[in-house]
This record gives structure tokens, C-alpha cells and sequence, in this order.
């Protein structure tokens, strides 16, 4: 992006913009526009174009008759509108929890991450369909997943770890997955509340191991399962009828399938309805019984009450289920599995590769913590994987105050217990994340419509020191508006703008007009040094008065005499510019090599000669101070001789200070009409303007010239 041409006709209070920015010269360019020129629609039009909808296309929307025209190119070329961001730290519209995910991997790497897991994803949805139907559990995914957690939080690791079990045999279950692991954690607590029936259960049973002809109770104990195990494994008989066969303990040979079985029964029967342990069967069906959210568990153990013996490991059985549960599914496991160990390769790279971003995002939040200065930190508290995974990252922010502890709080509590600017500066972090997203994208064109608006002054130098980083960058060209002067001075100097620097004007057909800028450095300087010129010399007036004012006091003659240049005093028609020369060169001893041709003049006369002519040029140089000064001074001069006319008997000796004001009041006692609304306008318009001191001429920057000379159109019908 070297060149910017934009042409605007009627998008909102804009009538007509026709300017071309040379990003070749500057990165960047700053834009001083008053209230009411340009700002804010300029702004909005770049916003509905980076929105691309017809719907929100620029448009005047008070007098929708107009016709709207806006073209802006790129090199010759229709700009973008992606490559535009519009920035305005007041839309509070941002969610930056949603955005900041945007850049966290680059383009191709997130593209790639998705591919893959989109790939995973369907196959593993097919295999859940079966799981499903196996467990019959009602969230089939997040209960297996959460059954490993601890050690694998991914599915397909999780399952991964389960593939050199399914070699095993293992043992099959076919209750419903929910009946025992219940949502609520009834069963759970069931269990928990009457452990010691279930130990007492327990111990019953180890007893009558011990004293069975086929169990055996040690280390490694020979229950049910594995005499199960042993049928399973010779049901065909062709153990059998090999010729071999099984000798147990007490000279018992098994010699076919049939009496294995005859036997395993025999043995259980025996330990089922063993009467102690009956008894606490039914202290424990009983306690189940009382609680009618154990039905379907109750149904399970009923059918087969040694699953007593496995829950009281409740965790542990729980794996065992599932377990179970993929061995039926051995196939279908081992393949998805394999398909995940495939893939798993390009994954670790991608991921590899996108963690050294963090490095970026975490320096955004350090960034922001350094330089902002606001009560709370933030933190970014998931940093692992993150960074490709679908979830959003997590900030923490850590409200603080002066010897106490940080406070965790959430982003509306945060919001609520902040002031306006702190606001701000929280709003200002989705614009970091928001821009730093935008790098990979190529060339963009960043909006910033007042970005310092209601903010301290300590945040507003951080957010200038941030724009200059962005200047800097080769990724981004970048327009600043304001209408804050201070702002304006400040980034025009820290940037080291040079030319690219523009102030707005706008006529009366509403054409706007990017004029060179000026005042950014010691505006005095230049007037001290064109003080031979008379708009120059007239506006020097009030400010050789304040300082004046500040060294000597405001009895002092020279004081005096200045004001009498100010409101018409018994003196001021009989002094003239040579005079008031004469005080420059005493209070400004660089005025002594200066000469003036026009001493003689009457500096009544002269004011009111030279805002006259002013009003005369064409065009009107709508920026330069001097002319907005000499007006006022010639709007206050006006006013005050049509009240002095009117008020012959007023004893101008008795005001102190103020003059206009007092003439102004006293005049009201005894009038009311149009006249008074005119010279209350002169009142309000006037006090700060003709103060041409570094603390007072801002204001005079932001008002139009054609309304002061309006104000004195209308002054000069009252005499």
C-alpha cells in the first residue's frame, strides 16, 4: 500500500473529500479536524466500507435525497475491506475474549490443525455412534473422556492407552454404563455413605473363597472371572478331547466342559447362598431399596450381587467398564487408533510451530500491563495448548490497591468497578490482540477516530507510544483523526511526522479541505518574528499583556496600556501601534531589530481596518490564528462602543475588571430584545479567544473563522 486516494461525495456531514495520502513519504498521517468538520463521518465511511454490506454502505443520512459517492483505491485499485480497521477506543462493542484467538496461529498453520481434526473428528463421531450402543450411556464422548482425565484429557489418547489391554481377556459387562455411573453421582455416594456393609460384604466373600474346592483366596486370588476365563477358553472341548485335562486341589479332575461348568456353579451357589452372606446382601439390597433414585442400580446388583466386589474401587471399576465396553469394539478401536497415530505426527509439528507465537501473545499482555496504568493485571491462565485447540483463551484480571491482595474478578464485575478512562484502557486490549492479527495479512490501513479520547495523561502517552510502534511496523499505514490538540501536538512531534501532517477546513458547500498543519511547535516564535505584519502584531497584544501581567502585575503601565487596546478606555483613541511597539521591545528584547510601517495608525482603528480586510479575502484562510484573534478583539471593540453609546452616563472608572461583561450587564438592566441574545454570543465567544497565551489559544483552533465572522457581522448591525 503506497498510495491512498480517497473521493468522498455526501457520506454523512462529508459534501465533498477528494485527497491522495503518499504512504511512501509516511507510514503515517495526522489529521486535526474541529467538531462538526470531518472526523466522525470520515471514520464511519471507512467503517461501513470495511463491513461490506449493502446494508450499512455509506450514505447522508439526514438528507437521503443526496447522492452518495465514495471511491477509495489502493495503488489504482479498489481498496479491500479487510485491509481496514476502523478504531475507536469509545465502541464498547468489542468482546475481546472472542477475538483474541484470531491471530494466535497463523493462517496456514490453523488451516492445517483444522484440517486434520475435521478428518478426526467424523471418524471418531462413527465410532462413538457404536460405542454408544454398546455403554448405552447418554453422553458417551464426555464420559469416557472424563473417566480419564487425569492422565489423558484427548479422546484419542485416552483410547490409545487402552489398545495393548484389548490383547487381554477381559471381562464383558452388559448393564447399562449410567445405571451405575450415574450423572448425579447417586450411586456414588450410595456407595460411599454404607462402605461398611460393603467391607463386611466383602470379607464374607473372601471367607468362603478360602474354604472352596475350586476358589482360592491369595495374592493373586482364583475367582469367578478367571474359572469364566478358563470355560470361554475350552468351550469347544478340543482341550479336551486332546486327551488333556484339568487336576485341582483335592485330586478333582475336570475332564470336560460340561463338568468345569457343573462345578463353577456348584462353587458359586455355594458362596451366593452362603446365609451370612445373604444377610448382608440384603442389609445392603435393603439400603438400597430406601432410595428411589437407586432403582436401576438396585436391578443391576440384584441380578448379579457380585458386582458388589468390584465397586468397592469405584473408580477403578469404572475403567474396567469402559474397558470392556472397546474390547467389543476391538476392530473398529485399533483402526481409529492407528488413523490418530498417523496424523498425530504433523500435529505435534503444526503445534510446534504455532506455540512460538505464545511468544506474541503473551507480549501483548505484557505490554499492556507495563505501559497502562490501570488497578488490575491480567493474566492469561490456559496457555497450553490454546493456541490451536477450539476452545477461547482464558484472562484473568487481578484487581489491586495499595497494600492489599489482588482480587480476582470477572470482565463485567471488572468493568463495573472502573472509572470511564480505566474503561477505555481495558477496550484498548482487543484493539492490541485486533491489530497484532492482522500482521500476517499483508498491508492494512488502520483507522484511529480519537484514540485518546477519555483517557489520563498517563495512558494517553502509553497509547501515543503503541502508535508509534505501528508507524514503525511495515505492515501497517495508518490515519490518526483528532480534534484534541494536545494529542495532536504530541503524536505529530513523537512520530516525527515532518509534512504529513494535515488540519481540516470546510466551506459552505460542506467541501473539506486537508490543509498543511500547523502549531505543532512554539507558535510564539513565529509571531515574535512576524510581528511586522498587522494581523501578527494585533494578536501579539494579549499575549505581551499576560506576560505583562505575570512579571509586573496588572497596575503596571505597560499592562495598561495594552488593555487599553482590548476594551475602549478613555486612552485607547489616542494610542497607536508605534506605542504598543514601544512595550514589545521592553518585555520581547528580540522585537528591538524588528521595524513596523505602520506606527502611526490609531490601534483602534487599525483592529478594526485589519478585521475588515480579513473578512475581505477570498478565499479565507479558515487555520491561521491571527485571524480568528483580530476578530474577536474587533467583535469585543464593536460591542463595547455600541454599549458605552448607549449607556452615556455609565462611569467606566468603576469596573475593575472585565469590561465587556459589566457594559453587558449593566445594559440589560433596561433592554431586552435581539440585542441582548448578540452580545451574550460575544460574552461566551470571545473572553478565551483573544487570551493568546500557550494555556488559551486551543479553543480558538477548534472555532470556525466564519463563525466569528458572523458574530461580527451581527455586532456591527447594533450601532
Amino acid at each position: 500500500m503506497n498510495h491512498l486516494k480517497i473521493s468522498l461525495v455526501n457520506c454523512y456531514g462529508i459534501g465533498k473529500l477528494d485527497h491522495s495520502f503518499d504512504f511512501t513519504v509516511s507510514n503515517s498521517y495526522l489529521i486535526y479536524s474541529p467538531n462538526g468538520t470531518m472526523k466522525s463521518s470520515l471514520a464511519r465511511t471507512f467503517r461501513d466500507i470495511a463491513k461490506n454490506e449493502k446494508k450499512t454502505s455509506p450514505s447522508d443520512r439526514i438528507y437521503d435525497y443526496r447522492e452518495t459517492e465514495y471511491d477509495i483505491l489502493v495503488d489504482g485499485q479498489p481498496i479491500n475491506p479487510e485491509s481496514i480497521l476502523v478504531i475507536d477506543a469509545e465502541d464498547e462493542s468489542y468482546d475481546t475474549s472472542s477475538r483474541i484467538t484470531s491471530f494466535i496461529a497463523s493462517k496456514e498453520l490453523k488451516q492445517q490443525y483444522d484440517d486434520i481434526y475435521s478428518d478426526l473428528d467424523s471418524h471418531k463421531v462413527e465410532f462413538i455412534k457404536k460405542l454408544k450402543n454398546v455403554s448405552q450411556s447418554t453422553d458417551c464422548e464426555s464420559e469416557f473422556t472424563n473417566t480419564y482425565s487425569t492422565e489423558n484429557p484427548n479422546f484419542f489418547e485416552s483410547l490409545g492407552s487402552l489398545i495393548e489391554l484389548l490383547e487381554s481377556t477381559i471381562p464383558k459387562f452388559s448393564f447399562k454404563y449410567n445405571d451405575i455411573f450415574d450423572k448425579k453421582g447417586n450411586v456414588k455416594k450410595f456407595l460411599d455413605k454404607n462402605q461398611p456393609i460393603l467391607d463386611q460384604y466383602l470379607t464374607s466373600y473372601q471367607e468362603l473363597l478360602s474354604e472352596s474346592k475350586l476358589f482360592k483366596r491369595s495374592e493373586n486370588s482364583f475367582g469367578t472371572y478367571q474359572a469364566n476365563e478358563i470355560i470361554r477358553s475350552t468351550k469347544d472341548n478340543s482341550f479336551f478331547e486332546a486327551g488333556h485335562k484339568f487336576l485341582l486341589e483335592g485330586n478333582i479332575s475336570i475332564e470336560s466342559v460340561d463338568s468345569m461348568k457343573a462345578l463353577l456353579e456348584s462353587e458359586i451357589s455355594k458362596i451366593v447362598s452362603d446365609q451370612k452372606l445373604k444377610e448382608t446382601f440384603d442389609k445392603v439390597d435393603k439400603a438400597i431399596g430406601a432410595n428411589v433414585e437407586l432403582r436401576a442400580f438396585k436391578r443391576v446388583i440384584e441380578k448379579d450381587n457380585l458386582l458388589l466386589l468390584e465397586l468397592a474401587n469405584y473408580e477403578a471399576f469404572r475403567k474396567k467398564v469402559w474397558l470392556s465396553y472397546i474390547s467389543e469394539l476391538k476392530v473398529e478401536a485399533v483402526k481409529l487408533s492407528m488413523f490418530y497415530s498417523e496424523k498425530k505426527k504433523n500435529l505435534e509439528r503444526i503445534i510446534k510451530e504455532a506455540k512460538k507465537e505464545v511468544d506474541t501473545w503473551m507480549s501483548i499482555i505484557s505490554k499492556f500491563n507495563t505501559r497502562f496504568y490501570v488497578p488490575f493485571e491480567i493474566r492469561l491462565t490456559n496457555q497450553e495448548d490454546i493456541i490451536l485447540k477450539k476452545e477461547t483463551a482464558n484472562l484473568e484480571f487481578r484487581y489491586h490497591e495499595t497494600n492489599e491482595d489482588p482480587v480476582v474478578q470477572n470482565k463485567n464485575d471488572l468493568l463495573n468497578i472502573l472509572s470511564k478512562g480505566e474503561q477505555r484502557a481495558y477496550y484498548i486490549l482487543q484493539l492490541l490482540f485486533d491489530i497484532e492479527a492482522r500482521k500476517r495479512n499483508g498491508s492494512n490501513l488502520l483507522i484511529f477516530d480519537d484514540i485518546a479520547d477519555s483517557f489520563d495523561y498517563k495512558n494517553k502517552y502509553a497509547i501515543i507510544e503503541y502508535i508509534k510502534d505501528l508507524h514503525d511496523s511495515s505492515s501497517f499505514k495508518t490515519i490518526l483523526l483528532t480534534h484534541n490538540f494536545d494529542f495532536y501536538r504530541t503524536v505529530s512531534s513523537r512520530l516525527n511526522l515532518g509534512e504529513a501532517v494535515y488540519m481540516t477546513s470546510k466551506n459552505e458547500q460542506r467541501e473539506i479541505t486537508l490543509n498543511r498543519g500547523q502549531y505543532r511547535n512554539n507558535v510564539f516564535k513565529y509571531y515574535i518574528a512576524n510581528l511586522d505584519k498587522p494581523k501578527v502584531f494585533i494578536s501579539l497584544i494579549s499575549f505581551v499583556r499576560n506576560i505583562v501581567e505575570y512579571s509586573r502585575g496588572d497596575n503596571n503601565d505597560y499592562f495598561l496600556k495594552l488593555t487599553d487596546c482590548l476594551h475602549l478606555r478613555d486612552q485607547s483613541e489616542s494610542t497607536n501601534a508605534s506605542s504598543i511597539f514601544d512595550v514589545y521591545k521592553v518585555i520581547l528584547p528580540s522585537c528591538n531589530s524588528k521595524t513596523i510601517d505602520f506606527g502611526d495608525k490609531n490601534i483602534i482603528s487599525m483592529i478594526i481596518e485589519t478585521a475588515e480586510g480579513i473578512i475581505a479575502e477570498e478565499p479565507i484562510n479558515e487555520i491561521l490564528l491571527e485571524n480568528k484573534i483580530v476578530l474577536s478583539i474587533a467583535v469585543r471593540l464593536t460591542a463595547e462602543r455600541f454599549l458605552i453609546d448607549k449607556l452615556p452616563s455609565f462611569d467606566l472608572g468603576t469596573i475593575s475588571s472585565n469590561q465587556t461583561r459589566a457594559l453587558f450587564e449593566e445594559y440589560s438592566k433596561y433592554h431586552q430584545g435581539n440585542e441582548i441574545a448578540i452580545l451574550d454570543k460575544v460574552n461566551l465567544m470571545t473572553p478565551e479567544n483573544i487570551h493568546m497565551n500557550a494555556f488559551m489559544y486551543e479553543p480558538l483552533i477548534d472555532m470556525s473563522v466564519h463563525h466569528l465572522i458572523s458574530l461580527y457581522q451581527e455586532v456591527k448591525t447594533l450601532s
